[in-house]
């Protein structure tokens, strides 16, 4: 079936530009047919019409979270395919319609194929990083050749979140080693607490980490301000991962969009995707040309 972007609803989109397929495919999290939670992945040749989806994994009977899927991002890494997911125990979804969910175990964990078209598998029935930690919104990031998950602990479980990196394994099997904390929510210094009515908190969601033509490194992540969900630029002061992160003084987007990525177009354009509106069930991908301004990025225009 084939479909245009803005006649697909859902959060927290990923395009993978493949090369050896010359295809972009995006992926996203679904409802099976026998509705279980999924992740679904389309594909295009063009950024406008959409062929799919074709499903590349569901929760089966006996993993360890049987509750929706967040924030599914696809990578090509050494050949192979991965996605970085956040698993969850309950479906928080639900419960948010009585009021805010009690805690509830989440986290982000990495799967395998040998094709962007799956079928994609755990390394095990556990997740990468500690379910009771409430950890999501996992990204792949690879410094000097060593892999790494870059990742966010929920401001649910500790208030003030937190945006941390800990060291992935080779085949990225496993993390090595203990988590270092990045930078906290409250670290951007426009942003307020969350104005939906929820408990006081500075948000921290979708990291994702981009370096510019003149080799500085940028991270683009998203939190509330009074204007609604936003999108923010840290910089690292090292041009490494692991920072002194600072936060630009504006952020990028404003209009209640986030949780963005960043990808080139096969013709070279820089390209921002992101979801906006951030209210169900109107939210959408929306993807932005992106000047590469040497030691940060700016919008020029939408072009989807």
């Amino acid at each position: 079936m084939t479909h245009r972007l803005d006649d697909l609803c859902f959060r927290d989109p990923c395009i993978l530009p493949d090369q050896p397929s010359g295809l972009y495919y995006l992926c996203a999290s679904i409802r099976t047919v026998d509705d279980r939670p999924g992740v679904g992945v389309y594909t295009s040749r063009d950024l406008a019409e959409w062929q799919g989806p074709t499903v590349v994994f569901s929760v089966s009977d006996g993993f360890w979270a049987q509750a929706g899927i967040w924030a599914p991002e696809l990578h090509r890494y050494k050949d192979k395919y991965y996605l970085f997911l956040t698993f969850n125990t309950h479906d928080t979804w639900r419960e948010q319609r009585d009021g805010w969910p009690p805690r509830v175990d989440r986290a982000s964990q990495v799967l395998v194929s040998d094709s962007p078209l799956g079928p994609f598998q755990p390394f095990r029935n556990e997740p990468h990083l500690p379910r009771e930690k409430m950890t999501l919104d996992g990204t792949l990031w690879v410094e000097n050749g060593v892999p790494h998950m870059v990742y966010c602990r929920e401001w649910v479980d500790i208030v003030d979140g937190t945006i941390e990196v800990v060291q992935l394994a080779d085949d990225l099997s496993a993390i090595v080693g203990e988590p270092l904390v990045l930078f906290r929510g409250s670290d951007a210094p426009w942003i307020g607490a969350d104005q939906k009515g929820r408990p006081s908190g500075f948000v921290t969601d979708g990291s994702y980490l981009y370096r510019t033509g003149t080799g500085h490194l940028l991270m683009v992540w998203s939190t509330f301000g009074a204007g609604g969900y936003a999108t923010v630029v840290a910089h690292s002061q090292s041009d490494t991962v692991f920072g002194p992160w600072v936060q630009q003084s504006e952020p990028l987007f404003s209009d209640d969009g986030g949780h963005a990525m960043i990808f080139r177009r096969f013709d070279g354009q820089l390209i921002l995707t992101l979801l906006q509106p951030n209210c169900s069930p109107d939210e959408r991908a929306r993807l932005f040309a992106l000047a590469n301004e040497g030691e940060t990025i700016g919008i020029q225009r939408r072009v989807a």
